[in-house]
């Protein structure tokens, strides 16, 4: 089987003088492409990146990120991308996990995450920073255009991409875990190249398809779509670090092929409706052939709206552990509601219980452990057991429920709401918590009060109120919990962020259908009690 670096030096070869990574105005061909490659990969190399070695990149969407992720693959060792928004604290546990050596940052506010646990990160040896001006005034921190010099040794270049497997890894995408750790999972050359030649059989893509690169690329989506995909296809990657320009940038570059999250639909689908007599032309889509949305259900409504428009939005369903995408929608088969069918060469199956099951290649080699060891993602059959709950119809799986705890938002980031709710009761006024995001734009929490300090707290402050309900909307006891929410914030990447609360004061029991009987919060039960005020908390 092939190997990414065989399919970039095959762009080289045959298709050197169309573009491949546009930036800003300016433009790299395939051919100009690889020899980057090979100039960033020299630069790396003589920092004792070696097969096997591990990098981490905290950088926005941008070509750097994007060359420096290949040539780590073109040396065999293994890079991982860190979001943005991560706070220091995960920081330092990517970075100790994935035993990387090297970092790369792209300015100030990533230095600035870094530098509260460089003294705990014992395999860090070199920190490589983009902005000169960023770059702070410590032995282990290099400016880039020192690092990367423009020199290169082609022989060894060679050599080295030359000895890749299609079982080596490829890439170590950190996932939320159900208990708030992040998983590391490994994915090999032949699981994203599985994915995109299943994925390309099922709906193709345009040859030498133009995208925009402006979702992160820590998230498998945008790497599938903007690194793999485009690779696989030779297409042309234009490159958006700053999420709010993307619009302007669609505009200008009119993509044949664009992939968003379902808030970006959504958001798309409003600028449309509030003009009528708009047309896809000035939201950029009007040449757009292939358009998927993934990590969250569409709304039946955005996909009808596109599907009026000319636009068959096609929806596709996975996780980090499947490569992205496990099953999608066809054009010429297509059930609303449906994920569709299991790409090709892969299998679905459900559990009694509807739990889903995949099987394939797209199916990731295992989770990386602490001490370098690899746990397998599978069953001893090798199926996938996913944690989605659905059923099947004519052949297209339907997703219902969610097994997991994980919240994934509609931006189709995955979170753990333990860890959310964790450090909220932290504080001791709050004696319990909820995390909800599931399909919506941000995570809101339900703050139970610990009725016990809360009486205390009052009465040091010499509150009276005439009930628990009365001090539960108190707006100095408000003020308080503002405080202890942002303060968990703290240690929390955007996304997992508390954006909105609301207090109750009876406290939740087993009596009361909101815990189990082992304290454990019956999440449903939660989400069907308090519906009505969750849903305030989005208006």
């Amino acid at each position: 089987m092939s190997t990414i670096p065989l399919l970039l030096h095959r762009n080289a070869e045959h298709f050197g003088n169309k573009p491949a990574l546009s930036y800003d105005g300016n433009t790299l061909t395939w051919n100009e492409t690889r020899s980057r490659i090979a100039e960033v990969a020299y630069g790396l190399s003589r920092l004792g990146v070696r097969k096997g070695g591990r990098v981490a990149i905290m950088m926005s969407s941008r070509p750097e990120h994007w060359l420096i992720d290949q040539a780590v693959v073109h040396v065999g060792a293994l890079p991982t991308t860190v979001y943005g928004t991560m706070p220091s604290s995960q920081i330092a546990y990517l970075a100790e996990h994935s035993r990387a050596t090297v970092a790369v940052l792209e300015g100030k506010a990533e230095v600035d995450r870094w530098l509260p646990v460089l003294d705990q990160l014992t395999e860090l040896e070199h920190v490589i920073v983009l902005d000169p001006d960023a770059c702070i005034d410590d032995d282990r921190f290099i400016r880039w255009s020192d690092a990367i010099t423009g020199e290169t040794d082609l022989t060894a270049f060679e050599a080295g991409w030359r000895d890749i497997s299609s079982d080596d890894p490829i890439t170590l995408i950190y996932t939320s875990g159900t208990t708030g750790v992040p998983k590391g999972v490994l994915l090999t050359h032949r699981n994203v190249i599985a994915n995109a030649e299943a994925r390309d059989a099922a709906a193709p893509t345009p040859e030498h398809f133009r995208s925009v690169c402006y979702l992160p690329l820590a998230h498998i989506a945008e790497r599938m779509v903007s690194v793999y995909m485009a690779i696989h296809k030779a297409g042309h990657v234009t490159f958006c670090p700053d999420p709010s320009n993307f619009v302007g940038l669609l505009v200008r570059t009119r993509p044949t092929s664009f992939f968003g999250v379902p808030r970006i639909w959504e958001k798309l689908a409003a600028a449309l409706r509030a003009r009528p007599e708009s047309s896809l032309a000035d939201v950029g889509l009007d040449q757009v052939t292939w358009a998927c949305s993934a990590a969250a259900p569409l709304p039946m409504d955005v996909q009808e709206y596109f599907r009026t428009r000319g636009i068959a939005i096609l929806e596709a369903w996975g996780m980090t552990e499947t490569t992205g995408v496990a099953t999608a929608t066809g054009a010429a088969d297509f059930h609303l509601g449906s994920v569709g069918k299991p790409i090709p060469g892969n299998e679905v199956r459900l559990l009694d219980d509807g739990e889903v099951l995949v099987r394939g290649p797209i199916v990731a080699t295992g989770y990386l452990q602490a001490d370098g060891s690899v746990t397998p993602v599978t069953d001893d059959e090798g199926w996938m057991h996913i944690g989605d709950v659905g059923r099947l119809g004519n052949g297209h799986l339907y997703i219902i429920d969610r097994k997991k705890d994980l919240i994934i938002t509609a931006g189709g980031k995955n979170i753990a709401p333990t860890a959310i709710e964790a450090l909220l009761t932290k504080h001791n006024l709050i004696g319990q918590a909820l995390a909800y995001g599931d399909r919506r734009p941000y995570v809101v929490a339900l703050i139970v009060l610990d009725q016990d300090a809360v009486t205390a707290w009052a009465t040091a402050r010499g509150i009276v109120v005439e009930s628990a309900d009365d001090l539960a909307t108190h707006p100095d006891l408000i003020a308080e919990l503002d405080r202890a929410v942002a303060e968990a914030n703290q240690d929390l990447a955007r996304v997992e962020q508390v954006k909105r609360f609301a207090v109750l004061a009876t406290e939740w029991t087993p009596d009361g259908g909101e815990l189990t009987a082992s304290m454990k919060i019956r999440r449903r039960n939660v989400h069907e009690m308090y519906g009505n005020l969750i849903d305030a908390l989005y208006l």
